[in-house]
């Protein structure tokens, strides 16, 4: 069931040209760190780069790493709009998925409820019993 889900995640996100959102949004980060370390005196290696640009993506903003050079703070303006961005289509995207899995999970509901309906003539006492009860569970829903 897991490698259903999966799948349909992930058609979710081919559909929707997330993959390709997500991975121009790597990109743009390790660009924009890499632009920092070159233009901010304050920041010393790629690794402070791309810490700071965590910070900004998270909003934490720890203070560790400071962007100083007004080309590092127009960066990480933008990159605080890509990221929200980017967090929207994901959140989207999730919604979809789950909307999706529901409607399968009723739609295979329906499915076994309407095979049981046919086999109605064959049913035992016990088998139509139950059957009531389930459309009775069904009614107060």
């Amino acid at each position: 069931m897991a490698g259903r889900r999966i799948k349909i995640l992930w058609n979710i996100i081919k559909e929707t040209n997330t993959d390709k959102i997500l991975y121009s949004f790597l990109l743009f980060v390790f660009a924009v760190a890499a632009a920092i370390w070159i233009f901010d005196p304050g920041v010393k290696t790629y690794g402070e780069a791309l810490w700071y640009c965590y910070a900004v993506i998270s909003t934490a903003g720890f203070g560790d790493v400071v962007a100083t050079a007004f080309i590092t703070r127009v960066l990480s303006v933008f990159l605080t709009v890509y990221s929200l961005l980017v967090i929207a289509i994901i959140t989207g995207v999730i919604v979809n998925f789950y909307t999706r899995m529901t409607e399968l999970k009723n739609k295979e509901t329906l499915s076994v409820f309407l095979d049981q309906m046919e086999r109605l003539p064959e049913m035992s006492k016990e088998e139509l019993v139950e059957l009531s009860e389930k459309v009775k569970q069904f009614r107060n829903k």
